[in-house]
């Protein structure tokens, strides 16, 4: 056979699966979604031979034909050709040897799909750990489809797969005729109708049209005569779904006698089970979760700090050099300081991506990722979510566009979508420079005990408010986000193991691509746009800046520099977002901000960090590379008003730090939240929610203290 096929890549979570799929790809990937739902869709082109080339889909995992969850939808369409987009020439199965009788279960349900089928065996190093010895010709043979050992992380038995694949495509080896189990005494009438609305059908999948007909794509009549089938012959579709699968196990377990021997089945546990009592214990566990946590996101800022740190200095020496090069008007400003000036908010979040993405992986891939997950369930559920929350909101910390996109994970919609609606709540680090600034400028520099820091006190608070207020909304909003679907915490807890690391590495730089590619679309037109409105104003107010400083400069020779820099404020303060600014003076001015906060909190739209930029600007202490933050502390703490009292007060410092606290400042992350919801409803309420969260704590907070 030449030419490229199709292959359908599928297997129970934590099989191997992601594995065997990088080892028979590379770096030959795409990722994207598959149409209509927001489910990762892997695909990626393999050579299986000389003259036979593939293109790999890797389907969600799912541990049976019965699907619960979107990601399990998407793959029993594919399966049961009900996908218009996918359509597979053969199903390559990952089964973990290791675990080999809750495998078989969908291994069973494939082969009596009919479908041209190779089963790649994984896991053997571990099954041979743990003294379990498998009969691979024995189990060929009572399957009745080609088994292949793989090992994907050391590259072994890829070959060997290939070709069985090739025999496959070839008709060398043919799908048998018989049935894993006959399906026809369970509803033999409803079988036999079924496939004669669709000839040539296995019995197995016209029960299939029987449960689910409705979640199919058929025409209006067809579904008609499916239905009538099941009422005149009175198809129960629970029951004969259970007597499936008791007949399937009591199948598998007469060929685990025959094929597979364990010299001591309760050995292979114990590893585990005494990782998982002390990992695991009511009190350890949790003590143990937060310094996992702790480890972490100290990691997260600490390793990432220098690649953007790399980043910020390249852009910043790329935009001080090109200004020197290019000629001075308005193209070179708006490639600067617009489209260069995107670019750098883009890149400059990709190493918190890699890596936070990294280290989770790095827990999932160990095993201990589904432990943080069962521990914090009981906490979450009283919020209206689970325990699969919990590391969305957690990676929140670092950034919340890589936490939303990891929500994905979650099951259950509606807790998928509160779990998204709150996650932005959580103190990220682009928070952090704002939170550095402002409280060195209010808070006293003061130490309790000899060693404990007010102002550390001070910003570990800020974290906790954004983590209680996301639990407090979360609550607020299961009464008013409606689902019929029930929520079931039913979780496999995977055996321990060692990371793997090209798989960490192939995850990483995916991610990456995702996010420049898709956020970095709309964070580049905010950027442009927030030049604009920062760089233009009303013609007549331009120009008579532009005058006033022609004549000073004239008269002033000697201060051309000073003059440059108050001649910015003073054509940011006349251009569209100075007139902003001022316009919204009044409506901040309850909350003790002046209109210079006011157009901080505007461009924070585009990053919040930026608020420390915007102020160096306005208070002409020099430009956004500016690191004497010492310096602007001062010329902060000596604004004024127009009456003489002070700007930045305690009581405004602390209304302040409340309000980038809980304020959604982050148009990477609203892009994000739109593309994951396939919708700008649930942007728009998560802007106006939490907006109008953070005005009324602010307003209370500058009362309390003024």
């Amino acid at each position: 056979m030449n030419g490229q096929l199709n292959i359908a890549l599928v297997g129970n979570p934590n099989s191997g699966k992601s594995s065997l799929f990088n080892s028979l790809t590379g770096l030959n990937q795409k990722v994207g979604n598959f149409p209509g739902v927001t489910v990762d869709k892997k695909t990626g082109i393999s050579k299986i031979s000389e003259k036979l080339t593939s293109k790999i889909i890797d389907l969600p995992g799912t541990y049976s034909l019965y699907p619960k969850r979107n990601d399990e939808w998407v793959s029993y369409k594919v399966l049961l050709d009900q996908d218009p987009h996918i359509k597979p020439d053969i199903i390559v199965l990952v089964a973990d040897a290791s675990n080999l009788k809750r495998n078989l279960l969908f291994c069973s349900q494939i082969i009596d799909l009919k479908r041209p089928v190779v089963i790649a065996l994984t896991m053997m190093d571990l099954a041979k750990k743990n003294n379990i010895q498998i009969d691979l010709a024995g189990l060929e043979r009572e399957l009745g489809v080609l088994v292949v050992p793989v090992n994907p992380r050391k590259n072994k038995g890829i070959h060997q797969l290939k070709k069985a694949i090739e025999q496959t495509a070839e008709n060398i080896h043919r799908t048998p005729e018989r049935d894993f189990i006959n399906m026809e005494p369970f509803a033999p009438d409803a079988v036999k109708k079924v496939q004669e609305i669709f000839p040539g059908i296995s019995a197995y999948r016209s029960m299939h049209y029987l449960i689910n007909h409705e979640n199919f794509d058929l025409e209006n009549v067809t579904q008609e005569r499916i239905e009538n089938i099941e009422i005149e012959t009175k198809f129960n579709p629970t029951k004969s779904q259970a007597e499936e699968i008791l007949q399937r196990y009591g199948k598998i377990k007469m060929i685990m006698k025959q094929t597979v021997v364990e010299t001591d089945p309760l050995q292979k546990a114990l590893l585990t089970q005494k990782l998982d009592d002390i990992l695991l214990h009511r009190t350890w566990g949790y003590l143990i979760l937060i310094a996992v946590l702790f480890l972490l996101f100290q990691s997260v800022f600490l390793i990432a700090q220098f690649p953007m740190n790399a980043i910020e200095w390249t852009f910043a020496e790329a935009g001080g050099w090109l200004g020197t090069v290019l000629p001075a008007g308005w193209l070179t400003d708006l490639f600067i300081n617009g489209i260069l000036a995107g670019l750098s908010g883009i890149i400059v979040f990709v190493p918190q991506i890699m890596i936070l993405f990294g280290l989770i992986t790095l827990l999932e891939d160990t095993g201990y990722m589904a432990r943080i997950s069962f521990l914090t369930d009981k906490i979450m559920r009283k919020a209206g979510l689970n325990g699969k929350s919990v590391m969305p909101m957690v990676s929140g910390l670092a950034c919340a566009v890589p936490a939303i996109m990891s929500a994905r994970s979650i099951e259950n919609k509606k807790e998928r979508l509160l779990t998204i609606m709150v996650t932005p709540l959580m103190s990220c680090s682009a928070r952090l420079p704002v939170y550095t600034v402002l409280i060195a400028l209010v808070v006293p520099n003061k130490m309790y005990l000899g060693f404990v820091s007010l102002q550390g006190l001070v910003m570990m608070l800020m974290y906790f408010i954004g983590t209680f207020m996301a639990l407090i909304a979360a609550y607020v909003m299961k009464w008013f986000i409606r689902s019929k679907e029930k929520s079931f915490f039913i979780l496999e807890l995977p055996s321990y193991r060692g990371p793997r690391w090209k798989n960490i590495f192939t995850t990483m730089v995916e991610r990456a691509k995702i996010f420049v590619v898709e956020a970095g679309k709309v964070i580049m037109v905010i950027s442009l746009l927030l030049w604009v409105l920062s760089s233009y104003g009303p013609p007549k107010r331009m120009k008579a800046v532009s005058d006033k400083y022609e004549i000073l400069a004239r008269q002033n020779p000697s201060q051309i520099k000073e003059l440059d820099k108050l001649k910015g404020m003073e054509r940011l303060q006349n251009s569209y977002a100075g007139i902003l600014g001022k316009s919204i003076e009044p409506v901040i001015r309850p909350l003790g901000y002046d209109w210079k906060i006011g157009i901080a909190l505007i461009t924070s739209f585009a990053a919040r960090e930026v608020f420390v930029g915007t102020m160096a600007t306005l208070y002409s202490v020099g430009d956004e590379s500016d690191e004497n933050n010492a310096t602007l502390r001062q010329k902060m703490s000596a604004a004024t008003w127009p009456d003489g009292s002070k700007v930045y007060t305690l009581a405004a410092g602390l209304s302040l730090l409340i309000f980038y606290v809980l304020a959604m400042q982050c148009m990477s992350t609203l892009a994000i939240v739109k593309r994951e919801t396939h919708s700008w409803k649930w942007p728009i309420i998560m802007l106006t929610y939490m907006t109008g969260l953070a005005y009324v704590m602010s307003w209370i907070t500058f009362n309390l203290f003024r």
